[in-house]
């Protein structure tokens, strides 16, 4: 059986969500388990930590890209932090490079945000 451990932390810039394991198809619903507990309000960045992550399959991008939709169904921003190079690169190679801001820990990425009442995708009102 696949092992992935999950650790959130609540932070000033909002919850981090650290991975440790595999990231595939076995176990890829514990983060969207995860989500929905979550204390995200708006303006907040959802950081999800891979630091940990040995493997992650398209079930776990699927899961990344659940859990950017959660942040931004609460007008939160979303950052990936300490992204394996395996992992990067298969982000990009399907156009999702740009979608998800990435930094080096997780630290860095608390650091980064900037409060604001909305995601700047929905500054809009949309």
């Amino acid at each position: 059986m696949t092992q992935l451990a999950i650790r959130t932390k609540a932070t000033a810039a909002g919850p981090v969500v650290e991975l440790t394991g595999e990231l595939d198809h076995e176990s890829c619903y514990r983060l969207r388990e995860v989500l929905p507990g979550l204390s995200l309000r708006p303006g907040q960045q959802l950081v999800v930590d891979l630091t940990g992550v040995t493997l992650c399959d398209s079930s776990g991008i699927s899961a990344l890209i659940a859990a950017r939709n959660h942040a931004l169904a609460a007008r939160a921003a979303i950052a990936l932090a300490a992204v394996p190079g395996r992992v990067s690169r298969v982000l990009a190679s399907v156009g999702l490079g740009p979608v998800f801001p990435t930094y080096p820990t997780a630290h860095a990425a608390e650091a980064a945000w900037r409060p604001s009442s909305a995601h700047p995708d929905t500054e809009d009102g949309s």
